[in-house]
């Protein structure tokens, strides 16, 4: 005869924890001051910056080190404030088309061998260790506080031009076109890859 057992249900309760883990890679990346410390009036009078809200007043944003550029003597400069290399001579190349430019510095390496076309390098970097910047990293280089050109006081860089540098950012809203940045005064367009000539300032990581 089968006897009726009551049965007892066991119940398994799940708990789900969610642990929130910060990636080792993902860090902030924080904006720089822009290096304007003047207040102006809207015709351009020179006024008190306190309580104005102006940039001059508020100066938001990461300070930079002092000093902010460290010449390596080897024909490279580090930006101090990015951890970016840059080649000192800014005008090795002279004017180049866009995909010139990406040529120039992909090729760019210190060759002994030559004196001519290494732009004075002797930091040991090869073929592939530079590049065109982007264009985020060419207006990391502008100081809004400063005109012709338009970059902090006291830089050890040579060979600076007062014109259009190309970034390697592409223009998406006409492919055929790149963004590039004015050393003057901090300018920042788009012109055709093919039909402009702009200045090249090759850059690299820090290592």
């Amino acid at each position: 005869m089968r006897r009726n057992i009551p049965m007892r249900r066991a119940t398994l309760i799940v708990v789900l924890m969610t642990v929130w883990v910060t990636p080792a890679f993902a860090r902030n990346a924080f904006v720089e001051v822009t290096g304007q410390t003047e207040c102006f009036d809207v015709v351009g009078n020179s006024v008190d910056c306190a309580g104005t809200g102006q940039d001059g007043d508020t100066q938001a944003g990461v300070s930079w080190p002092s000093p902010r550029f460290r010449d390596k003597g080897n024909g490279t400069v580090v930006d101090r404030l990015t951890g970016l290399v840059w080649l000192k001579d800014a005008n090795c190349f002279g004017e180049q088309t866009w995909q010139d430019a990406l040529n120039a510095t992909n090729t760019l390496e210190d060759d002994p061998a030559s004196t001519t076309t290494d732009c004075g390098l002797s930091d040991g970097s090869k073929a592939g260790d530079w590049r065109l910047p982007n264009v985020k990293e060419l207006q990391s280089l502008i100081d809004f506080g400063a005109f012709d050109p338009a970059l902090p006081a006291g830089h050890p860089f040579s060979g600076v031009q007062s014109a259009f540098y190309w970034s390697s950012t592409t223009f998406v809203g006409s492919p055929s076109a790149a963004w590039d940045v004015s050393l003057r005064d901090g300018i920042t367009t788009n012109d055709v890859k093919d039909g402009g000539f702009f200045h090249v300032w090759p850059v690299r990581r820090g290592r």
